[in-house]
């Protein structure tokens, strides 16, 4: 590194000057102090850490800096809530250099910039690693996040846009050469997409669970039904796999943050996807009902010839298990 952290700290501070009246005291102290909004306080916080999350060889400092707020802002789109104020603990490796730092801080700004939040400090060390840690408050409506627990047994099941763009964007990052689909899905899998208005029109639509897909649809259906107590049948050919992606990565691909939500009948599907495609050009896609839990998996997946089957491979959840 040519700076010192104080240096580096100062660098960073330009990039992200400009802060709203909200935000009373920015970074450079030992604390932020912002003001608080009227709704419920929201919060989440992720890690993305080299070798695991991410390759510095495969992508630029700032579409990384971009994705570690977009994560975290998809957390919040989630619960249909506003994302308000970002913090960063940030450890840095001795391969680093400043200039990479400060174009990672420039990702982070064209996001939090994106979608009407701030990054008002964090924190600097030194590691064998990189590691981002985004911290996101936000803010919701007293009485009205959307949690993933509240699926009941009749309940449409639905995606917003297309799946396993992410996982074929990063299985063919380090060819020499891509199709237009297959740049698309690199696109995806570098600067993912929050789906925070899109959230809000679910949610005005009677919304009964959401959450959106971080680790692989099957996973994170798995995860819903747990949460409310019920299964899910699936149609496999009603998934909107990504035009570059397999029928594997589409069902169990991570990082391609959709939402998976379920609406209580086909008429509310059905307004909620007029109203996704004429405000932001999104689909909607009903890819089956919510059942009673019927096994311990409680995932039931219909073939194109009307076999039934659990859904899994090999005996497992397709998806993303940092511990698998």
């Amino acid at each position: 590194m040519d700076l010192t952290e104080d240096q580096l700290l100062a660098a960073i501070q330009r990039v992200l000057s400009g802060a709203g009246p909200e935000v009373v005291v920015g970074p450079g102290d030992d604390a932020a102090v912002v003001r608080p909004g009227s709704g419920e306080l929201v919060l989440t916080t992720d890690a993305m850490v080299e070798g695991v999350h991410f390759r510095t060889d495969l992508t630029t400092p700032r579409d990384l800096g971009y994705k570690a707020i977009a994560v975290n802002v998809s957390d919040m789109a989630a619960m249909a809530a506003s994302p308000r104020f970002a913090l960063c603990a940030l450890t840095l490796s001795s391969a680093i250099d400043a200039a990479w730092v400060v174009e990672l801080a420039g990702g982070m700004r064209e996001c939090c910039d994106e979608f009407a939040l701030t990054l008002v400090g964090g924190n600097l060390s030194r590691g064998d690693e990189v590691s981002i840690v985004v911290t996101v408050t936000g803010e919701v409506v007293p009485g009205r996040a959307v949690r993933r627990n509240g699926a009941r047994p009749g309940d449409r099941l639905v995606v917003t846009g297309s799946l396993g763009g992410s996982a074929a964007g990063l299985r063919v990052a380090s060819q020499r050469s891509w199709s237009d689909d297959e740049r698309d899905a690199i696109r995806r899998h570098m600067r993912p997409i929050p789906r925070v208005g899109e959230a809000w029109v679910l949610a005005s639509h009677g919304v009964t669970s959401m959450m959106d897909i971080s680790d692989g649809l099957a996973l994170d259906l798995s995860r819903l039904c747990r949460a409310s107590g019920t299964g899910a049948r699936v149609e496999l050919t009603r998934i909107p796999a990504h035009p570059a992606a397999t029928p594997a990565e589409a069902r169990g691909g991570g990082e391609d943050y959709e939402l998976l939500a379920t609406l209580p009948d086909p008429g509310a599907v059905e307004d909620a996807r007029s109203e996704l495609r004429e405000a932001f050009g999104v689909s909607l896609t009903d890819i089956g009902r919510i059942i009673e839990a019927e096994s311990e998996v409680g995932l039931v997946a219909v073939d194109e010839d009307g076999t039934e089957g659990p859904m899994t491979t090999e005996g497992a959840i397709a998806g993303w298990d940092h511990f698998r």
